[in-house]
C-alpha cells in the first residue's frame, strides 16, 4: 500500500468517501449513456456506434469502481494469506493506508490489525506457557515419584508409612495424567505431538501397569478384553491420556466393582460395573469426564456415554479413521 504523508495525523480519514466516489462514477456513467442515447435518437451517431460507446462507458465505470474497491480487496487477501503461526503484521498497519482511504475501510484495517496482534500475542503466550509448564510441573512430580520409590524400599518403614507412600505414588500418577491432559488441551494446534501409526491394543497394554498402580489399595478390578485389534494414525500419547481419563472417571462412579476396557473394531469401550455410590457422591461425573470430552472433540473421536440397568456405566469412543492390523 502507498505510505501516507508523514504530516498527515494518524487516523484522519474521510468518512463516506467510498460511497461518494461510487455515486460520482455511476452518475457520470448515467449521464454519458443518456447523452449517447440522445445522439443515436437524433441520428447524430449510428446505432452501432451508440452500442459500442455504451459498452465502453460501462467498462470504464466498472474499472473505476473496481479501483475504489482495491483497498478492501487487499485487506481480504491479507486475511486469506495470514498465518497466525508466523504473522507478518507490517502490511496491516493503518499508517500504511493512503490518506485518501475511506474512513470505514481504515476502521476495518485498524480492527483487523488489532485482532491480528491479539492473536499473535495469544499464540506466543500459549507457546511460553506450554514450554514452561511442561518443565516446571513435570520436574517436581518426577522428584516426588523417585522419593516415594525410595521410601517404599526402606525396610524401617511401617505398614502405616507404606500405605501413605502408596497414596503418594497413586496421587502423583494421577497428577501426571492430569497435567499431560491439560497440556494437550492448552495447545491451540497439534504442533509438538508426535504422530505415527500405532496399534491401540499395544498402547492399552503398555498403560496397564500404571493404571493398576493407580488402583492399588482400592477394591476395583481392571480387565482388558480384546476381541478385535485395530490401528490409528495419530498421537499415541493423546489416545492413552483419553483412555486414562475415562478409566479414572469410571473408578469414581463407586467405591468398588470392575472396570472393563474392551477393544472392538474401530471402538474402545470403558465399562464400569459396581455397587451403588454413596448418597454423598450421587453424581461423580466430573473433571475427568470433562477433559475426556474436550479431547474427543479436539481430535474428532466421538465419545458416547450410557448408563444401563445393573448400574453399568459405559463410555464408548469411536474412531472413524481406524485402520485394520495384522
Amino acid at each position: 500500500m502507498v505510505s501516507r504523508d508523514s504530516s498527515q495525523p494518524a487516523g484522519v480519514f474521510h468518512r463516506g468517501l467510498f460511497h461518494r466516489r461510487l455515486a460520482i462514477i455511476f452518475g457520470l456513467q448515467l449521464l454519458a449513456i443518456v447523452i449517447v442515447c440522445l445522439m443515436g435518437l437524433y441520428d447524430v451517431a449510428p446505432t452501432g456506434a451508440v452500442l459500442v460507446l455504451i459498452v465502453i462507458i460501462s467498462a470504464l465505470a466498472w474499472l473505476a469502481a473496481r479501483r475504489q474497491w482495491a483497498p478492501v480487496s487487499r485487506l481480504a487477501q491479507a486475511v486469506s494469506d495470514w498465518d497466525e503461526q508466523s504473522p507478518d503484521l507490517d502490511s496491516w498497519q493503518p499508517e500504511q493506508l493512503s490518506r485518501r482511504t475511506d474512513a470505514d475501510v481504515a476502521t476495518l484495517a485498524s480492527s483487523l490489525y488489532g485482532f491480528a496482534n491479539r492473536i499473535a500475542g495469544y499464540n506466543q503466550r500459549e507457546r511460553n506457557f506450554t514450554r514452561d509448564a511442561s518443565h516446571e510441573l513435570r520436574s517436581p512430580l518426577t522428584v516426588i515419584k523417585m522419593s516415594a520409590d525410595m521410601l517404599a524400599d526402606d525396610p524401617m518403614l511401617g505398614d502405616f508409612g507404606q500405605r501413605s507412600v502408596q497414596r503418594i505414588k497413586r496421587s502423583t500418577r494421577e497428577m501426571e495424567a492430569l497435567v499431560e491432559a491439560l497440556l494437550i488441551l492448552a495447545r491451540e494446534s497439534d504442533n509438538g505431538l508426535t504422530e505415527e501409526d500405532f496399534v491401540v491394543n499395544d498402547v492399552l497394554r503398555d498403560e496397564l501397569p500404571d493404571v493398576l498402580e493407580m488402583l492399588e489399595g482400592r477394591p476395583i478390578t481392571l480387565e482388558l478384553e480384546e476381541p478385535a485389534r485395530f490401528a490409528l494414525h495419530g498421537s499415541p500419547r493423546v489416545f492413552a491420556v483419553l483412555c486414562w481419563q475415562l478409566i479414572r472417571n469410571a473408578c469414581q462412579q463407586a467405591e468398588g466393582g470392575t472396570v472393563v476396557v474392551t477393544v472392538m473394531p474401530g471402538v474402545v469401550t470403558v465399562t464400569h460395573r459396581g455397587e451403588a455410590p454413596a448418597p454423598t457422591t450421587a453424581d461423580r461425573h466430573g473433571f475427568e469426564l470433562a477433559i475426556a470430552q474436550r479431547i474427543s472433540e479436539r481430535f474428532r473421536w466421538p465419545l458416547e456415554l450410557q448408563t444401563r440397568e445393573g448400574r453399568r456405566h459405559i463410555a464408548r469412543i469411536r474412531f472413524p479413521e481406524s485402520m485394520p492390523t495384522a
